[in-house]
C-alpha cells in the first residue's frame, strides 16, 4: 500500500512541477508575446470622418483632370522675404499669378514643445497659414522630421532608436509624449466654425535611404512597419486624431519589391507617394521619373489608392525650360494627383521659381498647361 501511495504522490508532484514550470515560462515570456498580441489587435480607420472621405475623393478627382502643383512652405517664406504674419504671398504667385494648389508644411520640433519648427517658422504662423490655405480651397500636406528620441539630436542623426520607442521599449513613454504634442497640433487645425481641416500627413518618408534615424540600416523593415502602425494607432485611437490621411513615400526605388519592403499595410496607408529629386543629369532624372511613376501607378491601381510625387525638384532650377521640357513631358500622363516641390529657403537652396529666376518664363508656360492645376483650378473640384 505504501509503495502505491508514494507512486501516486510522485506522479502528482511531477504534474504540479510541470504546471509550475509552464506558468513561470509564460510569465517570463510575456514581454515577447505582448507585442505579437498587440500587433494582431491594431486596427484603424483613417477614412471614417466625412472630411477625410471628402478630401480623398477630391484627390481622386484631381488625378482624373491632371495633376496639382504643390510647393513646400510656399506662403511661409521665399527668396528675399519671410512671412511677418500680415503679408500673404508666395514666390509661385509672384511669378505665375496664382498660388499652389497643394501647400506643404513642416512640423519638426513640435515633439519638443518648441515655439518654432526646425526651419524657424512659428507653429502659430503655420496654423494660421494652414487655415488660410484651406479656406482658399487648397490641399494641405504635412511632413515631420522629429528629433532622434535616443540621441536627442536631429532627424539626420542615425543612432539606432526605433526599437527603443516601440511598445515595451525604454523610450516608448517618451515617444507617446511626443505623439501627444503632435496630436494636439493636428487637432487644433480647424476652420472658423470649428470644423476639422483634413490634412495629408507624411511621416517617416524616404525610409529606403539611410539619412534618417528611421531609414535603411538603422532599423529593420519589421521595426519600421511596427513604428508606423503604432504611430497611426496611437494618434487615431489613443489621442483621437480624426482629420489625417497618411501618405507613404519612399525615395527613388528600383523595383516593386523595394517600394513595398517597408510598407505598413493597406489599413495604415491612404495615399502612395515617391520622392524624386534631380541630383545628377537630366537624363537620369527623366529615367527615374518614368520608371518610378510607372511602377507606382501599377502598385496604386492594384491597391485602389491615389498616388503622388510627394517631393521633387532641381535645386536652383538651373535649366531654363525645366518645367515644361523635363518635368511635365515625363509626368503629364502618369496619373499622379499632385507634384510637390521643395522649399525656397535661400538663393543657394530653392526648388520653385521666383521673379527674374532663369526658369520663371518657362514656369509661366507650365502654368498655362490645361492639365497642370493651381489653386484657382482646383477650387471648383469638390
Amino acid at each position: 500500500m505504501q509503495s502505491k501511495y508514494l507512486k501516486r504522490k510522485n506522479e502528482e508532484f511531477r504534474i504540479l512541477y510541470v504546471f509550475i514550470i509552464l506558468i513561470l515560462f509564460l510569465m517570463g515570456s510575456c514581454k515577447s508575446i505582448a507585442p505579437v498580441i498587440q500587433k494582431e489587435t491594431l486596427r484603424v480607420n483613417t477614412q471614417e470622418s466625412f472630411a477625410n472621405k471628402a478630401l480623398l475623393q477630391r484627390i481622386q478627382t484631381i488625378s482624373q483632370k491632371g495633376y496639382a502643383f504643390g510647393h513646400q512652405d510656399a506662403t511661409a517664406y521665399g527668396i528675399g522675404w519671410k512671412n511677418d504674419g500680415i503679408t500673404y504671398r508666395s514666390d509661385v504667385k509672384d511669378v505665375s499669378g496664382d498660388h499652389p494648389a497643394v501647400y506643404g508644411f513642416e512640423i519638426g520640433h513640435i515633439e519638443l514643445a518648441k515655439e518654432q519648427n526646425l526651419d524657424t517658422v512659428s507653429f502659430k504662423l503655420i496654423t494660421k497659414l494652414v487655415k488660410k490655405a484651406h479656406e482658399d480651397g487648397g490641399i494641405i500636406t504635412i511632413s515631420w522630421h522629429p528629433n532622434n528620441p535616443t540621441s536627442n539630436k536631429s532627424a539626420w542623426n542615425t543612432r539606432k532608436t526605433v526599437k527603443h520607442i516601440l511598445s515595451g521599449g525604454k523610450h516608448h513613454k517618451k515617444y507617446r509624449l511626443w505623439l501627444s504634442r503632435l496630436a494636439a497640433f493636428l487637432k487644433d487645425l480647424k476652420t472658423a466654425n470649428g470644423s476639422a481641416i483634413p490634412i495629408i500627413f507624411r511621416p517617416y518618408h524616404e525610409m529606403n535611404g539611410g539619412w534618417f534615424w528611421w531609414g535603411k540600416g538603422h532599423c529593420s523593415p519589421e521595426e519600421y512597419i511596427r513604428l508606423w502602425q503604432e504611430t497611426v494607432f496611437i494618434l487615431n485611437q489613443d489621442f483621437g486624431v480624426q482629420n489625417v490621411l497618411y501618405a507613404y513615400s519612399p525615395n527613388t526605388f528600383a523595383s516593386e519589391k523595394e517600394y513595398l519592403q517597408y510598407y505598413p499595410g493597406d489599413n495604415f496607408v491612404d495615399i502612395l507617394g515617391v520622392d524624386i529629386y534631380q541630383h545628377w543629369t537630366t537624363a537620369s532624372f527623366i529615367k527615374d521619373l518614368k520608371s518610378n511613376t510607372t511602377l507606382l501607378k501599377t502598385i496604386a491601381t492594384r491597391k485602389n489608392k491615389p498616388y503622388a510625387l510627394t517631393e521633387a525638384g532641381l535645386n536652383k532650377v538651373s535649366k531654363k525650360d525645366w518645367w515644361t521640357r523635363v518635368l511635365d513631358q515625363n509626368i503629364a500622363d502618369s496619373g499622379i494627383a499632385w507634384a510637390l516641390f521643395w522649399r525656397n529657403a535661400r538663393p543657394s537652396h530653392f526648388f520653385g521659381p521666383y521673379p527674374g529666376q532663369i526658369s520663371s518664363n518657362d514656369f509661366k508656360e507650365f502654368k498655362k498647361l490645361p492639365h497642370v492645376l493651381f489653386l484657382k483650378d482646383i477650387k471648383t473640384i469638390k
